[in-house]
């Protein structure tokens, strides 16, 4: 697997460090005397060589990481969920949840493949139960005794291993179910919000169509009052000129 490499990968460097810690220790203390290099020479030349090493294996470790990230390959993770009791076709059927969808379908998804995977095991346990019983009855059956009980050890082992896992992502799924009730909740106070916005600006712009339509009456009236200002005064002054007519004709006359 590709983890179990990566694993031995990355404890080179931790062990290149520790030994060239070591080793400038040893060289410390024993002191040797060389004719060509000083202590201080001979310790450079060993974080050197140290320092050098460990970035080579980081530099492989970093290496195999892309080259396994171009692959675009699923988890090896995986692997360790397969039984040794039923074909990994079921978890592989899981992986086209993999590319895309919902985190709760993926939960679901693998919640109902461990639900089979340990009602499967549930019955392999009474079976092999019944098959140890038979054993034990028997007056030859010693081998078969234990390696039945040591097979039923580990299936136990694995049931109970699958159930913890279960119960994890059966405590996730409520989780993802909370978190899109959350969102939901969230998703309906802000389309109250919106909507009480809306009805705010649809009154805002009642009132300013009012207001508006109270402003033209206005002007109109404005507009009247001002023509029949006009007429008052054309008829003030045509009175005017007519009494100043009249005034003159009398001096006249008079």
């Amino acid at each position: 697997m590709f983890s179990q490499k990566l694993k031995n990968i990355i404890r080179l460097p931790f062990a290149t460090i520790a030994y060239g810690t070591a080793l400038m220790l040893l060289v410390m203390v024993w002191k040797p005397h060389f004719s060509i290099l000083s202590l201080s020479a001979l310790l450079r030349i060993i974080m050197t060589a140290e320092v050098l090493c460990a970035g080579s294996i980081m530099s492989i470790y970093i290496g195999c990481v892309h080259q396994y990230n171009a692959l675009n390959s699923q988890p090896d993770v995986l692997k360790s969920l397969y039984s040794a009791l039923q074909p990994s076709s079921d978890l592989e059927e899981l992986s086209r949840y993999h590319d895309g969808g919902r985190l709760s379908d993926q939960q679901m998804a693998l919640l109902q493949y461990q639900r089979e995977n340990i009602h499967y095991l549930s019955e392999e346990i009474l079976r092999l139960q019944e098959c140890l019983s038979k054993y034990e009855r028997s007056d030859d059956g010693s081998t078969p005794q234990v390696d039945l009980a040591h097979l039923l050890a580990a299936r136990d082992q694995e049931l109970r291993a699958l159930s913890a896992e279960m119960n994890q992502v059966q405590s996730e799924l409520r989780l993802a179910r909370n978190l899109i009730a959350e969102r939901d909740s969230e998703f309906q106070r802000i389309r109250t919000t919106n909507n009480q916005y809306i009805e705010e600006n649809e009154r805002l712009r009642a009132i300013l169509a009012e207001w508006s339509a109270r402003a033209a009456k206005l002007e109109r009236a404005l507009e009247a009052e001002k023509f029949s200002s006009l007429e008052l005064q054309k008829k003030i002054s045509k009175l005017r000129n007519q009494t100043s007519e009249s005034i003159e004709s009398h001096e006249i006359n008079i």
